[in-house]
């Protein structure tokens, strides 16, 4: 915990150690998240705050998401449009903008949506795309249950739906279960609630030659790939993450 609680005091309190600092380290000590100890984490590039209580980004979710940014980067439309959805933090979102932007300003007129159920998501999404410096032109952010809010089609849809099994609740670390949103968690029994649902409605969604990246747990492949051909998907592409497990599809 050594490390952590250096961080905290490097980050937060500029190595000046205070009372509100001790209180913090207990906070550590009770086995809360750094990062929500700290209030905030970096994905990408970008920072996220995470006040709103989130769920945390993980390394997972930026390795896949890394990849998707340098396969659109080389998407010349000026007018691409995505959608981050069961969005969070909003931090696949604004990792796309933010990186697309570094490399190529002529991307005029292209934006995000960002969508989720939950109203802290909406709060910490705006908060997010404030702190990042966001354009307000550039997105839109939509309270939605999967796409019951949602209306047009995308080039891109990016989706990290709550997917973990609620049978496999007793394998979750514990600081995980007490501090992080249950909701973002877990997909019902099997874990496959929401992602069947997400891929029943996610193709009306894209537009031609369009592309949905989703994130699961290594265990679902199998599953998922009978969903994709009940809803008769043209094609996809299973992938691996940094611990060669999978754990993102790319489908069409």
């Amino acid at each position: 915990m050594e490390k952590e609680v250096n961080w905290v005091l490097r980050e937060k309190y500029n190595n000046k150690p205070t009372s509100q600092f001790k209180k913090d380290v207990k906070r550590l000590e009770m086995g809360e998240p750094v990062d929500y100890v700290i209030g905030f984490t970096e994905f990408l590039g970008c920072k996220i705050d995470l006040s709103k209580k989130t769920l945390i980004p993980r390394p997972e979710t930026g390795f896949w998401v890394e990849q998707v940014i340098e396969e659109i980067k080389k998407d010349k439309r000026k007018d691409i449009r995505y959608l981050d959805i069961f969005a969070g933090s909003g931090c696949i979102g604004i990792a796309v903008i933010k990186n697309l932007l570094l490399v190529r300003r002529s991307f005029s007129k292209g934006g995000c949506d960002f969508a989720d159920k939950e109203i802290n998501a909406i709060k910490q999404i705006k908060i997010n795309c404030k702190l990042n410096g966001i354009d307000k032109k550039r997105y839109k952010i939509i309270q939605s249950d999967v796409f019951k809010n949602i209306k047009r089609k995308y080039d891109y849809i990016f989706a990290n739906p709550p997917y973990i099994p609620t049978t496999r609740k007793n394998k979750i670390q514990k600081s995980v279960l007490k501090y992080e949103p249950k909701q973002a968690l877990f997909g019902g029994k099997d874990g496959l609630f929401l992602i069947n649902k997400f891929l029943r409605e996610a193709q009306i969604h894209l537009n031609k030659k369009g592309e949905i990246f989703m994130e699961f747990d290594y265990v679902q492949k199998k599953e998922i790939e009978k969903l994709l051909k009940k809803y008769k998907y043209n094609s996809w592409e299973f992938k691996k993450d940094q611990y060669n497990r999978w754990r993102w599809v790319v489908i069409q």
